[in-house]
């Protein structure tokens, strides 16, 4: 009775904000509620959706999730329906699993309410709370002074520390020093995303319990008709959120069409934060049509739009999943962005890029294939490619914006890379820039060790006067000899290990057009 109160509380509000009666009103009685517990589900078509195409569903699609939520019920599409979601400001909830079927989902973005308002988030039952008594924390700290309900996913903040200060054409003052872990009930610290950075001060310390059971979201053929805003930085997240530790989605479909001349950037249809032990697998997304604006330096630059975005997550995969668009088009932008995050996988994957903007620590691309815009990255600990084939313009792109900084190692393995898909290039595995002019608010490091083992070079098409793939491009061509003076020196690789390095030109591996700057790496041929 208590459930029924509730949820007919919730039905007359929403009547209530729209002035009207809605089917799923009448519908809520004992006889409606044990009818739905007896068949296990709840579906859309219960709380009045038409599933038509034409019909705005968005009501009812949230009023079933609601009622699933509140009697711990599963959601199910009906799988013959086309559920039209318009423009509303509206969100459903996910608590309990759904299973989208193979039922479609138009979401129209043409007029939009709240651009920042998701369509599904996906959310947990339990609340965040603050820690008050930590007030420092260290790189690599094994435990926190603290006891827990729970397992927890911790972020830790310090305003007065700014980090990742960006430089270019898109340039800005940098965000909060910031880490994201998981600690046990006892404090421990997860030792395989251990803490990055030593925070000296502490203005904001959160710990979010992590679901023990896995909720899963299933199916679903949605198709988004793109927005035709002002081509500027107001980023649409009219996507599906998930906010919720310990969720699997498989067999989803992200269809995009309607992209004209100019349109404002999306933040990722599966835009996954503030969590751990996501895996998407066996999805199919859409890379979004790149648009131009004015950067933050007062000049044209082109606008990271995203079908996949994470941010302040960790263990995230991505398994045997594809974009629909062809991966070496550069009509389109990659697929992935991702800010603050720990081990991220991709395996089996066929996509346009993968890249870690402000941070990664951990990463693994394996069986998969990479297209125009490769890998991009920095970050610390271990970058691992095995078996994949990227068609990048490097193999490994260290974002110059950020500083081109990876501390940790780099690991390539059974691999193939075709330069610039294939166009004539100057072929480097290791790519970025990097004056040592530029504060970004923390040291800048190379790879400490690079071991390639097993890479074969397509590097047949190549310009005239090519000595060869390089390990390195040219890092500071301005940095010819002792007399250039970094302000804010970077750390510079130590050692590269090679094992059987093939080229399709036959000309040799080399360091790299500057020599100079790399004139102390030792280079190990096995």
């Amino acid at each position: 009775m208590k459930y029924l109160l509730i949820f007919v509380f919730y039905c007359m509000s929403t009547v209530l904000s729209q002035g009207q009666d809605t089917p799923s009103l009448r519908k809520v009685t004992p006889e409606f509620i044990a009818k739905i517990r007896a068949s296990g589900y709840v579906r859309y078509s219960d709380f009045g959706a038409k599933g038509d195409g034409i019909s705005d569903d968005i009501e009812a699609i949230a009023a079933a999730h609601a009622f699933a939520n509140a009697h711990h019920i599963k959601v199910k599409a009906d799988d013959k329906a086309t559920y039209y979601i318009g423009g509303k400001n509206k969100t459903a909830v996910i608590k309990t699993d759904t299973d989208f079927g193979k039922a479609s989902f138009i979401i129209d973005d043409t007029e939009v309410e709240n651009r920042n308002a998701s369509v599904f988030e996906v959310r947990s039952d339990l609340k965040p709370f603050k820690l008050t008594n930590i007030t420092q924390l260290k790189r690599d700290q094994k435990k926190i002074d603290t006891d827990l309900p729970g397992p927890c996913l911790v972020t830790v903040t310090n305003a007065h520390v700014k980090q990742y200060i960006r430089y270019g054409l898109n340039q800005n003052n940098g965000s909060p020093q910031t880490d994201i872990f998981v600690v046990d009930k006892n404090g421990n610290v997860d030792m395989d995303a251990p803490i990055i950075w030593d925070f000296d001060r502490i203005t904001e310390l959160t710990a979010l319990p992590i679901d023990e059971s896995t909720l899963r979201v299933t199916g679903g053929k949605f198709t988004t008709i793109a927005n035709k805003a002002e081509s500027k930085y107001t980023y649409y997240s009219r996507n599906i959120a998930i906010r919720r530790s310990n969720v699997i989605v498989d067999g989803l479909e992200h269809y995009i069409k309607g992209e004209g001349e100019h349109g404002a950037p999306y933040g990722g249809f599966l835009n996954i934060g503030d969590c751990s032990y996501i895996m998407v697998k066996n999805t199919v997304l859409t890379g979004h049509k790149t648009y131009r604006t004015i950067g933050a330096a007062g000049k044209p630059v082109s606008m990271g739009t995203y079908d996949l975005s994470v941010n302040r997550a960790l263990n995230v995969s991505f398994v045997n999943c594809r974009q629909t668009n062809d991966i070496n088009d550069g009509n389109y932008w990659g697929i992935l962005g991702s800010n603050f995050c720990k081990n991220l996988l991709y395996d089996g994957c066929n996509f346009s890029r993968f890249d870690a903007h402000q941070g990664v620590a951990n990463a693994t691309i394996r069986n998969s294939t990479l297209g125009h815009m490769g890998i991009n990255a920095i970050g610390s600990g271990r970058l691992l490619i095995e078996n994949s084939t990227i068609r990048g313009r490097s193999f490994v792109n260290l974002r110059s914006d950020y500083g081109s900084t990876w501390q940790g190692e780099v690991i390539i393995r059974d691999c193939v890379f075709v330069p610039a898909n294939g166009r004539p290039s100057n072929a480097a595995l290791i790519s970025g820039s990097y004056s040592g002019q530029h504060d970004f608010g923390y040291t800048c490091y190379m790879p400490e060790r690079i071991t390639i083992e097993n890479l074969r070079i397509e590097d047949n098409q190549h310009p005239e006067n090519y000595q060869g793939p390089a390990i390195f491009a040219n890092f500071n061509p301005q940095m010819k000899d002792e007399s250039y003076q970094q302000e804010y020196p970077n750390v510079i690789t130590k050692k590269v290990v090679l094992r059987n390095v093939t080229t399709a030109s036959g000309k040799p591996l080399r360091i790299s057009d500057n020599e100079f700057i790399f004139k102390d790496v030792e280079v190990v041929k096995k």
